[in-house]
């Protein structure tokens, strides 16, 4: 196969320097330094290429070829490419310009000459680098907790791109996928923003993102008892993880509680608080917050102890409880208490 192709290329030679016989001898020419190898040019889509050849005065005729086809005859151009021009400096450059390089442009380049002693080429393979793209990604996707997910990134580029995933969580570190990105079992805490990265090293990285939110059922993270003396304000807090965000119930034994004379009930976001207005003897005990969403449900007790009598009212609500408190005061002014 290699000797059948040097065979082709010796035959495309012999009858392209037949045709130079037939282009005229006025372009002043030199003949070309074939001391070098083959050459490759890379270049970016959309730069201009310039394929160097370089003469003396022992020419007689020179041209420019792509592949069989003449780009250029002497200074007759042949090619009907707007893009493609001649470099000639003074008489020692004849050099070939391609503006706006595309991928069809790759290929290989022989500037060609005719010496009174013999033919001679040199040949420049032009390769055409694309920068990375990514034309295909992922929509924004909600999905219940434990399900499969698959994440999709198709990028275009030469050479071909390298896609990498990250979760844009604190860590960030890298995911195992390339175009695809498998998850089995999502978590919740597998929820984020997802970065696809199509880098080649052409040009900057193509970015693009997926929205994932993972759907799960309410899970009530802490509870805030109180101890109020007779008359005086007492403040329950409830607050519970889950997506969709959760919706919350009060119930005092199989009652359910609504905001009426006495009672007010808030709920902000995750967090909901009962306020009671000067309690009586008869309000103390055990309350239930119920948190739920489409996913489920879940409830926990909390008390309104009589003072003294309280256990851990504390829980771990610390982190809320400014909140809490300034919900109290505005409810305290609301009641007049």
């Amino acid at each position: 196969m290699h000797v059948g192709r040097k065979s082709c290329w010796r035959q495309l030679q012999a009858s392209f320097f037949r045709l130079l016989c037939l282009i005229p001898t006025g372009f002043p020419v030199r003949s070309v330094d074939m001391q070098r190898a083959t050459d490759n040019i890379t270049i970016r889509q959309g730069d201009t290429a310039i394929i160097r050849c370089y003469v003396d005065d022992k020419v007689s005729k020179v041209a420019w070829l792509n592949r069989s086809n003449i780009i250029f005859a002497g200074e007759d151009k042949w090619s009907l490419d707007p893009r493609v021009g001649l470099v000639t400096k003074g008489q020692l450059e004849y050099s070939l310009r391609i503006q706006k390089v595309d991928v069809y442009d790759e290929g290989s380049y022989t500037c060609s000459i005719q010496t009174k002693q013999q033919p001679k080429t040199s040949q420049v393979y032009l390769i055409v680098q694309v920068p990375a793209t990514i034309y295909k990604v992922s929509e924004d996707i909600i999905v219940n907790e434990g399900s499969n997910v698959t994440l999709s990134c198709l990028a275009s580029g030469r050479p071909d791109p390298l896609i990498t995933w990250r979760l844009l969580n604190p860590s960030a570190e890298p995911l195992d996928g390339e175009e695809y990105l498998d998850i089995i079992g999502i978590m919740r805490n597998q929820a984020g923003r997802y970065e696809c990265k199509a880098s080649n090293d052409v040009a900057t990285p193509d970015v693009k993102y997926v929205n994932v939110v993972v759907n799960y059922p309410p899970s009530i993270r802490k509870t805030q008892s109180s101890e109020p003396p007779v008359g005086r304000l007492g403040t329950l807090q409830c607050e519970a993880a889950a997506v969709p965000t959760p919706e919350f119930e009060w119930y005092r034994d199989d009652k359910r509680l609504s905001n009426t004379q006495g009672i007010n009930i808030q709920i902000l976001g995750g967090n909901t608080i009962l306020m009671i207005a000067n309690v009586t003897e008869e309000d103390y005990g055990n309350y239930t917050c119920v948190a739920s969403n489409r996913l489920g449900a879940q409830s926990s007790s909390v008390f309104l102890y009589r003072p003294g009598t309280g256990r851990d009212i504390n829980g771990s609500a610390c982190a809320s409880l400014s909140l809490w408190l300034l919900l109290a005061s505005f409810a305290c002014l609301f009641f007049k208490c």
